[in-house]
């Protein structure tokens, strides 16, 4: 049996899990749960990265020996070392406003199409190519020697060694996915300095012992599928490669994993993207809105009890009111539940029509993008897997399964600390196979819930329609 600790920051709230394999034998825990809760200062929002690490460290402290430590997060953002290896400020939130235009300034440069067939990423305003030019002229930047995604940033802080984890780094829409390398003639282009990034490494590769000083014991960290999403993939507990997944939290990233990546102009055009994933495949997907419009719900109205809304939503006659999910002025917090009464073609009345316009919606939003994925793939599906704490939400699942017109297999919510502490054990030798053997490690040991489609199908294609018009 080994131990392995698992560090999983979302964008509302990180953890600490610690992971036991062995023979036949997956388990988590929990040690270590904190807020991540964004400060405002001076017109910018910024992630409190020191609030973070301490929250890292608690849990660290927490676990006990462990055989090694992986460290997942969100994607695109990222923390700009000085000369001596100092960080220079906060980093910035991707939900802050100052990528507006940012996009259209990278397309006078290089094309939508050429820089679609060099990156495969989809259009984002808030990826970090358009961070990086938005920051261009900074004193900040203009100071900086090294740029470190958020996980590549508290590795660096454990063991003080830099690096760049490749799925992480295939969020930037700065690396050429043909080669696996970092794009540095579009960066030159750009104006943005390929010294800026560090080498490349791959999940799976040991980072270094933790720092004596920090007083953990000297484990290795461990490099894994370090966008939480890769990790979540891996915790996907599939029977075979005919599987949509969607990891659903925040964010609904709905996709499937493929062995090369799909650059067609219709690709490009339904916004999908192509990332880098474990063992070398490509998660083809697309960003949907998520749960981020519940939640922010859920926090205007001072967090009430959440099952007992979902109970009143199920009852709730289905499509009252729809929204496009995918409209940008969801994007920014604050006044969610008014945005959400407005762009409604029938504004919903109320807390519980309000919870059911947003399932509705996003169960809509959820069958456009797996059929989407199905046709620009040629990849067809005969299930689709939820994992994260989307998984828990009944109401959702089935409004899922009922959309898509497929099965839907809810779990494990905690993929993704799953998927992190899986390539760390196999990395260690506690654990060996590709990934159809991880995952059928998690299909021996993990709690899945099946919901068969149900309900008339011509409805759901009658409310996608109101959607469209």
């Amino acid at each position: 049996m080994k131990t392995f600790a698992a560090v999983d920051l979302g964008a509302s709230s990180g953890r600490v899990m610690v992971g036991r394999v062995g023979p036949g034998t997956l388990a988590l825990e929990a040690v270590n749960r904190f807020r991540n809760e964004p400060v405002r200062a001076g017109g910018t929002l910024y992630w409190d990265i020191l609030a973070l690490y301490r929250g890292v460290l608690e849990g660290l402290r927490r676990a006990g020996p462990v055989d090694g430590i992986g460290i997942d997060s969100w994607a695109v953002d990222y923390g700009l070392l000085d000369a001596t290896g100092a960080l220079l400020g906060n980093p910035v939130h991707y939900r802050d406003s100052r990528t507006e235009g940012a996009a259209e300034r990278v397309a006078s440069v290089i094309g939508e199409e050429k820089l679609y067939a060099l990156t495969g990423l989809q259009k984002l305003p808030f990826n970090t190519i358009y961070q990086l030019v938005a920051a261009a002229g900074t004193p900040q930047l203009a100071a900086a020697r090294q740029l470190l995604m958020i996980p590549d940033l508290l590795a660096y802080w454990l063991t003080g060694e830099t690096g760049a984890e490749f799925t992480n780094a295939s969020t930037t829409q700065l690396l050429d996915l043909g080669s696996g390398r970092w794009a540095g003639e579009l960066m030159t282009a750009l104006g943005i300095r390929p010294t800026l990034f560090p080498p490349l490494r791959a999940p799976g590769t040991v980072i270094g012992p933790v720092l004596p000083e920090l007083g953990l014991g000297t484990p290795d960290v461990i490099a894994v599928g370090s966008h939480d999403t890769a990790s979540a993939v891996v915790g996907v507990p599939a029977a075979g490669p005919d599987f949509a997944y969607i990891s659903c939290g925040t964010w609904s990233l709905v996709g499937v994993e493929l062995d090369a990546p799909v650059l067609t102009e219709a690709s490009r055009r339904a916004n999908f993207t192509n990332e880098g994933g474990v063992d070398g495949t490509v998660r083809y997907l697309r960003n949907v809105m998520g749960l981020w419009p519940l939640q922010e719900c859920l926090r205007e109205w001072g967090s009430p009890d959440l099952p007992a809304l979902l109970r009143e939503a199920a009852a709730v006659p289905a499509f009252r009111a729809v929204v496009d999910l995918d409209d940008p002025v969801f994007l920014p917090p604050g006044d969610m539940a008014g945005r959400l009464t407005r762009a409604g073609d029938r504004p919903p009345s109320g807390r519980a029509e309000i919870v059911r316009c947003v399932l509705d919606s996003l169960a809509l939003a959820h069958r456009r993008a797996v059929r989407q994925a199905q046709e620009l793939s040629s990849r067809s599906v005969g299930a689709v897997h939820i994992v994260g704490g989307g998984a828990r939400n009944e109401l959702l699942c089935q409004l899922t399964a009922d959309a898509c017109g497929l099965p839907v297999l809810a779990g494990p919510v905690e993929a993704t600390a799953l998927g992190n502490v899986l390539v760390q054990a196999r990395a260690a030798g506690a654990i060996s196979g590709d990934l159809p053997a991880l995952r059928a490690r998690l299909r021996e040991t993990q709690q899945i819930v099946r919901y068969e489609p149900r309900g008339d199908a011509a409805a759901w294609r009658a409310a996608e329609r109101r959607l469209e018009a």
